[in-house]
């Protein structure tokens, strides 16, 4: 069968329900529904919105964990045209009520289950029309003033909404995926239909995927590593099986021996549990045909047991960010040839090193990070000062160069190796985190003098997060305290590790607090 091509984002799912349609496309908590189920009731949802007066180009928010229905959602607001934005289930209220005034969403959806953060953010807050909840229904602690649907409702009602969906072209925006920024409020990135199919069909070719692969997710849809899991899954016609998370892993196991996935996309504390587990009891599973890993480096001497847990696995290291996705990738053959890498450019792009100064820098150098292709974001959400900090002119006129602000080496085959940060971004456990989020919050305690947070290296979470603190004098404030002040209003992977008390900051000598001399002091 001739495949049709596929321009849009939520066309992926069209084409191989129309290839496929009785095949299994999803499989959510022992339920399993087809390609065919997939695009009718998206299609039903879809209409809904658009009956709601949702329109090409509008932001609509969803709030949930990894489920059915937050699938259904991604598409439906696809296919109306809609701008979807997928903020973590672990968003506190403060960041919940940023994140909706920020992108303008008028339409929500979201879970009962987080209605304790839900109802915080939403209080006073006139910004939006209609609240879709999802799951046991609850009750507002408040009036609320705008539509409070059930999701659930929507499904079954036989309502008949006309499916008069927009006209889109790939250059329309499909998604803002929100990340930490250095000024400490959550950056959108905006990604248009064409980058993300696109970065769909690029990872599915060096990953070698095809329609009969299951993928595990076990990653939020928030984080890009998770979502494209989906679009992987959709776009090549495979199934996706969802979990929520890795919380309970012995759960895990038994899926992967009941389900039998073929993909295993991790992060390097998943696979660092997995591996203490297996030490303990042997754990092996042949039915993982390719193991991913992006986030934090893969320690070289995971290696060695992830290939006694997945025998039959080929494992690929990757090095990506939020604004292109994906930027590199070590072929599996090349694993112990070049076990520090993380490989060479996606399939479809190019990378380069350059100088602070603008050179080019030769195979063999070291300098700053940059990519070229159809991957590299529109640019962030009503922030061009920051976006033109990271988009670059290009080599041909009008064209735009994404700066990653990371340093790496390219040796003499041109295979890239990692070598630091130039920013004070902290990526811990996958997520991007903001140092000056962390203070800020800290800096909301009484007794608190001066706050330093940073990242320090860390070979399961990539940088563990660090608070050095000095109080006044007066002031009687302990580790377990900050903790819980941090845990209250925090995502648990911003949670400082570290906490230091210090009777001085040491300064630079204009008179900023010196990072540097705090990093050796705890390393």
């Amino acid at each position: 069968m001739v495949r049709i091509p596929q321009r849009l984002l939520g066309e992926a799912l069209q084409i191989s329900s129309g290839i496929n349609p009785e095949k299994t496309a999803i499989i959510f908590k022992g339920q399993e529904y087809s390609y065919k189920e997939l695009n009718s009731e998206t299609r039903k949802l879809a209409a809904y919105l658009t009956s709601i007066g949702i329109r090409k180009g509008d932001r609509v928010a969803i709030y949930m964990n990894n489920s059915w229905h937050c699938v259904l959602a991604i598409y439906a607001i696809t296919l109306a045209g809609g701008v979807f934005l997928i903020i973590n289930p672990q968003t506190k209220a403060d960041k919940l009520h940023y994140i909706l005034t920020d992108s303008g969403a008028r339409t929500l959806f979201a879970e009962s289950i987080l209605h304790n953060e839900l109802a915080l953010a939403l209080k006073d807050f006139g910004g939006i029309d209609e609240l879709i909840l999802s799951g046991p229904e609850v009750t507002l602690p408040f009036q609320p003033d705008f539509r409070l649907q059930r999701f659930e409702n929507i499904m079954q009602s036989d309502e008949d909404n006309p499916e008069v969906f927009p006209r889109i072209i790939p250059n329309d925006l499909a998604a803002l995926i929100y990340t930490s920024g250095s000024t400490g409020f959550p950056k959108g990135v905006m990604m248009t239909h064409q980058n993300m199919v696109f970065t769909s069909w690029s990872l599915i070719e060096y990953l070698r995927l095809s329609e009969k692969d299951r993928i595990l997710l076990l990653l939020p849809m928030a984080f890009d590593y998770g979502l494209y899991q989906l679009f992987m899954a959709i776009t090549s016609g495979g199934t996706l099986i969802i979990e929520q998370s890795f919380a309970f892993p012995a759960t895990i196991y038994k899926q992967i021996e009941t389900l039998k996935p073929t993909v295993f996309p991790g992060v390097p504390t998943i696979y660092a549990m997995m591996i203490a587990t297996s030490k303990k009891k042997e754990l092996s599973f042949d039915c993982i045909e390719k193991v991913t890993n992006t986030a934090a480096k893969l320690p070289g001497e995971f290696l060695p047991e992830l290939q006694k847990i997945f025998p039959k696995a080929l494992i690929f290291k990757m090095y990506g960010l939020t604004e292109c996705k994906r930027v590199c990738y070590l072929e599996p053959e090349f694993l112990e040839l070049k076990p520090e890498s993380v490989g060479k450019a996606i399939p479809g792009t190019e990378v380069f090193l350059m100088s602070p100064e603008g050179e080019i820098v030769p195979p063999g150098g070291t300098g700053i990070l940059h990519i070229r292709g159809p991957h590299v974001m529109a640019g962030y959400w009503n922030k061009e000062e920051l976006t033109n900090q990271m988009l670059k002119p290009g080599f041909i006129p009008g064209e735009r160069i994404l700066c990653s602000q990371d340093w790496f080496r390219m040796d003499k085959e041109g295979f890239l190796y990692f070598q630091g940060r130039t920013d004070d971004i902290i990526k811990t456990r996958g997520e991007k985190v903001s140092p000056v989020e962390i203070e800020n919050l800290i800096y909301q305690l009484k007794g608190i003098r001066e706050v330093a947070v940073f990242g320090m290296p860390d070979e399961v979470l990539g940088e563990s997060i660090a608070a050095v603190i000095t109080v006044h004098e007066t002031a009687s404030l302990t580790d377990k305290e900050i903790l819980m002040h941090c845990s209250k209003h925090l995502e648990m992977f911003m949670v400082p590790q570290k906490i230091l008390f210090l009777q001085e900051m040491p300064k630079s000598s204009n008179g900023k607090i010196d990072k540097k001399i705090l990093k050796q002091m705890l390393s």
